[in-house]
């Protein structure tokens, strides 16, 4: 490795090798040499060349050899001396003999004389001799302009002053660029678009998918933050003539563009989150989630599963104070879904979002468990895990392809307490009627986590973005309306240990959270009860025009942004009556009440409608013979017509 060179420190080197290309040395020597014998020697050739070849010219002698001097003139006829001058950065040798390999020499002669020197064959060497074709070429262009009168130190200084004058400037540059973009934000406000530029970007945005040129993003990101300074202040810095509702649709055609989302899905969302937040959910679905793992405490301990993984070059730590069983991974040099941990059954990959609702289940040993829509079988093992395989969890989905994975994590995790069932939840208690009531007395608890729209999973499946509409969001929410009520006419409201229902979604619309589950308090004897969950948002007691019961505050949504986890929705239900209200109007839950409800429970209920029902018919019946009179006394004030 050599030397790095510093660009900045251009140091300048002494006379070497083409010292004698040098403008200066020609006239130096040309005080000393006579007319016509301009000529520069390489520095060693003197000293190299043999003795006895030396000539030396003094005015009224003849040359002489190396004896034969008289007294009188063995001073002034001896040979000059050389002095040697160190040149910078050049690094000066001698030889074995003494002589010079490299440098500069000047030659002092004491009466100002001075010897013609020769090269080595005793032929006096030129500079025209050593030069290349094309450096005698730029000599003579140089000789004809007059440049030989120029100094190339000049040059060089005149070079040394333009790169000063430059890095100057960039000084000034890197100096005033800061105030230059302040003065620039300071001065610049954000304007709207006028119509025309609107309807081409329109054009551009429809035919994105054509061979056209597609939107600027960088254009829009400013546009969008611009946008967003001016309603976050929007009295002072709005544009006169422009109303609010102008910004908003711009802001919301431009995070559509640069976001990808549809129309109706940024609709929903800035309903739901204030502007500043809007930005960190969208800007938060763009990074996907870290990877969580859950240690199976049925076969081994969470300190010595991490240090196996450790042991296999796994980056890992503790998932939170919350969770005493979840690790989340960070980088791995082996596949997290391959180790022979994860064969053995040791851990099972998890979303840490998924945890949630099995802690809010909190389910006990020796409880009946329902797991109504249990594929892949993440909750369903926790389950088990937390109630040490004891008792009995029946796990159901109404997908049985999806309940191959199930069959397959409960059999690698060790799960010894679960039934698998393939079954329609709406119809669950209708179904199992005789299994539910005759042998299991119902159960102590029940896990409703319902399909949904999946929102608050964007960042693993981004097609959400675009493939959602309004048909699908009441679609799912009448599907969870229907599961919920089928859960809650699951449960014992009589169990000494449980009565509870947890429902949950990977959803954020409100639609499917909230509105769902005020329209359980409504239709069933169940009410809200805390989580036991110490983060997350409360949910919304108001939405729009919307009012939803005060209790819905104990419910708790997770988003992305702000727990670093999936978009979810937990809510907990204690069931306080196993009657049903009698304000019934739809199908779903007619179709579900006589089936669900032991006989015991329905008879009196039964036997009260029938004499309600009896002693309405009697206080409702009017007597006839009173409406035909009132009839003809009607009938004879009408005027007759003519």
């Amino acid at each position: 490795m050599g030397r790095k060179l510093d660009p900045t420190r251009k140091e300048k080197r002494g006379p070497g090798r083409k010292a004698r290309k040098q403008r200066g040395a020609e006239v130096e020597l040309a005080r000393f040499l006579p007319p016509g014998k301009l000529g520069l020697v390489r520095p060693g050739a003197a000293s190299r060349r043999p003795k006895e070849k030396h000539a030396v010219k003094a005015a009224g002698q003849t040359p002489r050899g190396r004896s034969g001097f008289s007294d009188g003139n063995s001073k002034w006829l001896a040979l000059a001396k050389a002095k040697k001058i160190p040149s910078k950065g050049n690094n000066v040798e001698l030889s074995s003999d003494g002589e010079v390999e490299e440098g500069s020499w000047e030659m002092e002669e004491e009466n100002g004389s001075s010897e013609e020197m020769v090269d080595d064959y005793g032929a006096s060497s030129s500079e025209e001799e050593e030069l290349l074709p094309i450096e005698k070429a730029a000599l003579k262009q140089k000789s004809d302009r007059g440049g030989l009168s120029e100094d190339d130190s000049e040059e060089e200084e005149e070079e040394a002053a333009a790169e000063e004058a430059s890095r100057q400037k960039m000084g000034q540059k890197e100096e005033e660029s800061p105030d230059l973009q302040l003065n620039l934000d300071i001065d610049e406000q954000f304007k709207l678009p006028t119509n025309e530029q609107i309807e081409r970007e329109d054009i551009l945005f429809i035919l994105v998918f054509l061979p056209a040129e597609p939107p600027d993003l960088h254009i829009i990101h400013q546009r969008i933050k611009g946008n967003m300074e001016v309603l976050q202040d929007f009295v002072v810095k709005r544009e006169e003539g422009r109303t609010r509702q102008e910004y908003l649709v711009l802001l919301r055609r431009d995070m559509a563009a640069y976001y990808s989302y549809s129309d109706f899905l940024l609709m929903k969302l800035m309903d739901i989150f204030p502007l500043p937040e809007l930005i960190n959910f969208l800007e938060a679905n763009e990074v996907p989630r870290p990877v969580t793992i859950r240690t199976n405490t049925l076969k081994t301990r969470r300190r010595d599963l991490a240090q196996a993984l450790i042991n296999r070059g796994v980056n890992l730590d503790p998932l939170g104070k919350w969770s005493k069983t979840g690790l989340v991974i960070y980088d791995s040099s082996v596949p997290i879904g391959a180790t022979p941990e994860y064969l053995a059954g040791h851990y099972m990959l998890q979303g840490a979002s998924s945890l949630l609702p099995v802690m809010a289940l909190a389910p006990q040993e020796n409880e009946r468990i329902l797991d109504m829509c249990c594929a892949p079988g993440g909750k369903t093992s926790y389950i088990a895990q937390l109630m040490k395989n004891t008792g009995m969890i029946l796990a159901n989905d109404s997908n049985a392809e999806r309940l191959r994975s199930v069959v397959g994590n409960l059999h690698r995790l060790g799960v010894t307490n679960a039934v698998v069932s393939n079954c329609d939840g709406r119809q669950f208690p209708k179904v199992c009627s005789c299994l539910l009531w005759g042998v299991l007395g119902g159960f102590d608890r029940v896990l409703l986590d319902a399909p949904c729209s999946g929102t608050g999973v964007i960042s693993k499946d981004p097609a959400v973005k675009t493939n959602k509409d309004e048909k699908d969001i009441l679609r799912c929410a009448h599907l969870q309306k229907e599961l919920i009520l089928s859960a809650i006419d699951s449960v014992n409201a009589a169990s000494e240990t449980g009565g509870y229902i947890v429902y949950c979604t990977c959803s954020i619309m409100v639609e499917e959270n909230e509105w769902v589950v005020d329209y359980a308090l409504k239709k069933r004897n169940v009410r809200l009860v805390a989580t036991g969950l110490d983060f997350g948002k409360e949910g919304f007691t108001r939405f729009k025009d919307r009012r939803f019961h005060p209790s819905l505050k104990s419910t708790r949504r997770f988003y992305p942004h702000t727990h670093n986890m999936d978009g979810f929705f937990v809510a907990k239900f204690k069931k306080f009556s196993n009657a049903i209200p009698q304000a019934q109007k739809e199908p779903a839950v007619e179709a579900a009440t006589p089936s669900a409800v032991p006989d015991t429970v329905m008879e009196p209920q039964l036997k009260k409608k029938k004499l309600e029902g009896s002693k309405v018919d009697k206080e409702q019946k009017p007597p006839q013979p009173a409406l035909k009179k009132r009839h003809s006394l009607q009938a004879q004030r009408r005027p007759l017509k003519a």
